[in-house]
């Protein structure tokens, strides 16, 4: 078995050296995610119960996914370039997931996609005189650390969801979110910023977070908790 294994992972080496640019797929990336596809229907979505966590996490490892081994990436998520996949400490990709990324997903440490949502890295140029030959487009979307999206949200390519953010259930998010706001609907727009509560030594202080306080609360979060 020693010796599949490693022409196996051979060729998937060999395959990553060469990457896809905007508008075009290249040929390499086809047969890459044909073997990938075949691997996940047999060695991946099966294996559905959380004692065979940490196998799917190798699998996506073998090909090519920066994933820490804490992590958690359901069964039936759906995946369609795990080298273009990184995952921080107990991040997680929830139940029916799609993760459409044509370019990099970034979930950074304790950012949460839940059940059904749809990561969306790739699209066409809408001011393009005609949408359909316009070539393919791609931007990555990155989620912050903390950071959470509710079921069923829909993340557009080049989006980042802030430090502690939430996007509510069903929302579809097109621009940016601000670290440790609350937004939903469509489109999406922030509900309130959340809670802080400062633990420190010196005693319990309460407060709403603006704007104007991000850096504030970045530089000195290992004093703060926020609270929804």
């Amino acid at each position: 078995m020693e010796a599949p294994c490693n022409l196996l992972s051979y060729i998937i080496f060999m395959l990553t050296l060469e990457r896809h640019t905007p508008g075009h797929v290249p040929g390499s990336i086809k047969i890459k995610r044909v073997v990938w596809n075949i691997a996940a229907a047999f060695l991946f979505r099966p294996f559905i119960t959380p004692v065979f966590r940490k196998w799917r996490i190798a699998l996506l490892r073998l090909f090519g996914a920066k994933v820490e081994w804490d992590a958690n990436v359901y069964a039936s998520v759906k995946i369609w370039a795990p080298w273009m996949l990184q995952m921080g400490h107990r991040a997680c990709l929830g139940p029916e997931v799609i993760c459409y990324n044509q370019d990099w997903v970034v979930l950074e440490d304790d950012a949460i996609v839940s059940q059904y949502s749809y990561l969306c890295t790739a699209g066409h140029d809408v001011d393009h005189a005609n949408t359909a030959d316009s070539g393919l487009i791609t931007a990555p979307i990155v989620l912050r650390r903390g950071a959470w999206v509710g079921s069923r949200a829909y993340l557009g390519m080049g989006v980042e969801i802030g430090e502690g953010a939430v996007v509510g259930a069903t929302a579809s998010v097109y621009k940016s979110v601000e670290p440790w706001s609350v937004v939903g609907d469509n489109p999406c727009k922030i509900i309130k910023m959340k809670k802080l509560i400062n633990i420190n030594s010196k005693g319990v202080i309460f407060g709403y977070l603006s704007r104007e306080s991000h850096a504030a609360v970045i530089l000195f979060n290992k004093e703060w908790r926020a609270v929804a």
